[in-house]
């Protein structure tokens, strides 16, 4: 739990500084410009929906508050929003990397570290973060692919996808219940994790 929360609050914080840097200081002006986890829990996305998920073993779908983005500060709008969104994923991406250079060296030894709860722990925490950045990465609106495919795409084409945004959740339940998620997703984590590990 503690690595979902860390893992969140980083992704969070990614959004935040790239806003700031593309001319939108309205997350910074409101302290979410930080690695602080509680400034960007939300209670029901980041610890009643993971906890049930575990307790129950139902698909785990967790958030943490969205950073408020105001698009008349940014100069180009949709295309600097999609960078906006894809700061998250990349920070988690990052946030993996790491964690596998450190389960690497902790791998490498023998004796007490190899094969310990900290290498464990370790390699859950790349997971995660695979996860997280995988998941996130999907083109359904309110997930930061969705924002992302509204700036590449046509603006009518993202009007259209941006239509979408209030059923995204029952969508995304939809594909997770049906396997479909699993399907897109399961092929992309092998990938960026046998890379990684």
């Amino acid at each position: 739990m503690a690595v979902l929360i860390g893992s969140l609050s980083v992704h969070e914080a990614a959004h935040a500084w790239a806003a700031n840097n593309l001319g939108d200081p309205t997350a910074r002006r409101l302290g979410r410009l930080s690695l602080n986890p509680a400034v960007h829990v939300d209670v029901i996305g980041t610890l009643v929906f993971p906890l049930v998920a575990i307790s129950t073993g139902l698909p785990l779908i967790g958030w943490a508050k969205p950073v408020p983005v105001d698009f008349r500060h940014l100069r180009h709008p949709r295309r600097d929003f999609a960078v906006i969104a894809a700061a998250g994923p990349a920070s988690n991406i990052v946030l993996a990397v790491a964690g596998a250079a450190v389960f690497g060296a902790i791998d490498g030894q023998s004796g007490f570290l190899n094969g310990s709860l900290l290498a464990g722990t370790v390699r859950a925490f790349v997971v995660l973060n695979v996860l997280l950045a995988v998941f996130n990465m999907i083109p359904v609106p309110p997930l930061d692919g969705g924002n992302v495919l509204m700036g590449l795409i046509p603006a009518a084409g993202a009007r259209l996808v941006d239509r979408a945004r209030p059923y995204g959740f029952l969508l995304l339940y939809a594909l997770m219940l049906t396997g479909v998620l699993s399907a897109i997703m399961r092929p992309v984590q092998r990938f960026v994790l046998g890379w990684l590990l």
